[in-house]
């Protein structure tokens, strides 16, 4: 397996947010329809308070710009160094499932023990992933 099969948990991670940004989309729209906040409250996102079947899309497509972004950081260098291998490879799709699990408890039932749990698993292959990189780089220095 190449190491530049790192592409497809990247796609897979785009694919999520895309997701989500429909749902949050989908979630904005219905807040206007049932009247909850008028069109123009989202000019600004003043004077009024979203509904949270809104918000929480909101947080949680918000939240897939802050540590996603050292995800795909660091399948990048791991495919740029040559250090996308198998181990690797598992690692990213470890991150990637645990960050699915994540936005399933989030915008499901919102179980916070569980989806804490899921967050930090996701967390933990990350920086696994960041250690993965940094022993095989240093061993090829």
């Amino acid at each position: 397996m190449s190491e530049f099969a790192l592409v497809y948990p990247m796609l897979a991670m785009v694919a999520l947010t895309t997701s989500v940004l429909v749902i949050l989309f989908l979630s904005r729209v219905r807040a206007v329809r049932e009247g909850k906040v008028p069109i123009g409250y989202y000019k600004t996102f003043e004077g009024q308070v979203e509904p949270s079947y809104s918000v929480i899309p909101a947080r949680h497509f918000a939240n897939l710009f802050e540590a996603p972004v050292l995800f795909y950081a660091v399948c990048l260098a791991a495919m740029i160094t040559h250090s996308g291998g198998p181990t690797m490879q598992v690692l990213a799709w470890t991150y990637v499932l645990a960050r699915a699990s994540h936005t399933v408890i989030h915008l499901g039932k919102n179980a916070v023990r569980t989806r804490i749990a899921a967050y930090f698993g996701g967390w933990l292959a990350l920086l696994g992933m960041w250690i993965h990189l940094a022993v095989c780089v240093t061993r090829r220095g």
